[in-house]
């Protein structure tokens, strides 16, 4: 009985909790999009080259879409609440590059590049689609960090049984069939970094000597990952593939200072590259032939021999102006070699002028902002550190390669995520996308829930 006047106690009830939206139907409309630009890009350039549709057009498009839409699918079916941006993205980045690969192969039609690339994207797509079905749980690769990190130093190591290919040991071929493991271990490797500074990162912020307001771990914890570091640069710089050596570092550097919250590794990082850079520029004579190519993009001209592949890349930027000449109507191909590779970017600098490139950066941009952001939303380290190291690979690339062809830094000869030819770099970041996928589900899905006390 309660007392005069005042309520009966109410009875406690659970408060619903909103369901997140999956946002599947963004992602689905997004991929439309994508498809249809890519196919109206193929169109342009038939039309630009030939004054008319290419006859392959529609299969163009029914293969792309058909792809886009299994991975869909695989994202609906085991990543419901993934973030609907990434895969979308990739679709249109990955067809923007079989357009360009296509635009260069008619004017070099004994070279054509872009059906070799069409399968290695298929298989690109393939893994995706297995990575987002078969991994469950992207914490269970930290169980293997020790297993990824030996496998990336054997795929790091087997190409110096192989000949060099233009002055550098970074390919396999057999029979005609080339691979660059060192893609691969890229990925591997950010496994491992990820997982052990998640498992040690305590150590590495609070513990060692101080030195120069500076917080440096002791040997026994950050000797390992140290070792490892140096083990696959150096492997890498014996093999020429600074560019991929500069990656690896800027790796370490980055997720080392996410473990560790301590901005002095940045300007130490910095040091290092600069020390590391001038030494390697003097005693590598390929290196320090790119530097002064660098340094003097137009001193083959002054010299009566014609401009060099960094000059040719600077001309066509330059003839590309604010909107570009129109896909099919450039004059890339008169960089050379590389140019479906190395130099993608100039094609596209050219006949989609600033306007375009823009586009494409800030496709780039926002790859990388999502994975960023999954990282922010996960509560565990290892999903942190790892959705930032895999989002990181694809930021230096991109800054590596574009500053490359625009004469922003030294040329290192690697691949534009998704744009360049390459079968390894494709497969490779198809790879990639999907473990942010995974990553960006797993940040989302820990949020949602029916009911709360």
């Amino acid at each position: 009985m309660t007392q005069a006047g005042t309520a009966p106690p109410a009875s406690r009830t659970a408060v619903p909790r909103p369901r997140l939206p999956r946002r599947r139907g963004v992602e689905l409309a997004l991929i439309v999009l994508a498809v249809l630009l890519s196919v109206y890009g193929y169109c342009a350039v038939g039309l630009a080259r030939t004054g008319s549709v290419p006859p392959g057009a529609a299969g163009y498009g029914a293969g792309l879409g058909g792809l886009a839409l299994l991975a869909h699918i695989a994202v609906r079916l085991r990543a419901p609440y993934a973030d609907p941006l990434p895969l979308p993205i990739a679709v249109l980045l990955n067809g923007l590059g079989l357009v360009l690969i296509y635009r260069l192969d008619l004017q070099t039609p004994a070279d054509r590049a872009a059906p070799a690339q069409l399968v290695w994207s298929t298989l690109g797509v393939g893994l995706f689609i297995v990575v987002v079905l078969g991994l469950r749980d992207h914490r269970v690769l930290q169980r293997y960090s020790y297993v990824c990190v030996a496998a990336a130093l054997v795929l790091l190591l087997l190409p110096i049984l192989f000949p060099a290919v233009n002055g550098a040991r970074i390919w396999i071929r057999i029979a005609g069939f080339s691979i660059q493991p060192g893609e691969f271990a890229k990925v591997l490797l950010a496994v491992f970094f990820a997982a052990y500074l998640a498992a040690n990162r305590s150590a590495l912020a609070y513990t060692g000597r101080r030195l120069w307001r500076l917080q440096f771990p002791t040997g026994r914890v950050l000797g390992p990952i140290v070792t490892i570091w140096l083990l696959s640069v150096g492997v890498l710089v014996l093999e020429r593939d600074l560019g991929t050596s500069l990656l690896f570092f800027g790796l370490f550097v980055v997720l080392l200072y996410v473990a560790t919250g301590r901005t002095g590794w940045i300007a130490v990082g910095l040091v290092l590259a600069v020390l590391g850079a001038w030494a390697v520029g003097h005693l590598e004579p390929h290196v320090h032939g790119r530097i002064e190519d660098w340094l003097h993009p137009f001193a083959s001209i002054d010299a009566g021999e014609g401009p060099n592949q960094l000059a040719q890349s600077l001309f066509a930027f330059a003839a590309g102006g604010t909107t570009g000449t129109g896909l099919g109507l450039g004059h890339s191909t008169l960089i050379g070699f590389a140019t479906k590779s190395d130099f993608i970017l100039a094609t596209a600098g050219e006949e989609l002028g600033l306007a375009g490139l823009a586009a494409i950066f800030l496709l780039y941009a926002l790859l990388v902002e999502r994975g960023f952001r999954a990282a922010l939303a996960l509560r565990e380290p290892f999903g942190r550190l790892l959705a930032v190291g895999l989002a990181s690979i694809l930021a230096l690339q991109v800054f590596v390669i574009a500053g490359g062809v625009t004469g922003l830094i030294p040329l290192t000869g690697m691949a534009m995520p998704f744009l360049a030819q390459g079968g390894s770099s494709v497969v490779t970041n198809w790879a990639i996308v999907a473990l942010l996928i995974r990553v960006s589900d797993s940040a989302r899905s820990q949020y949602d829930g029916e009911e709360a006390p």
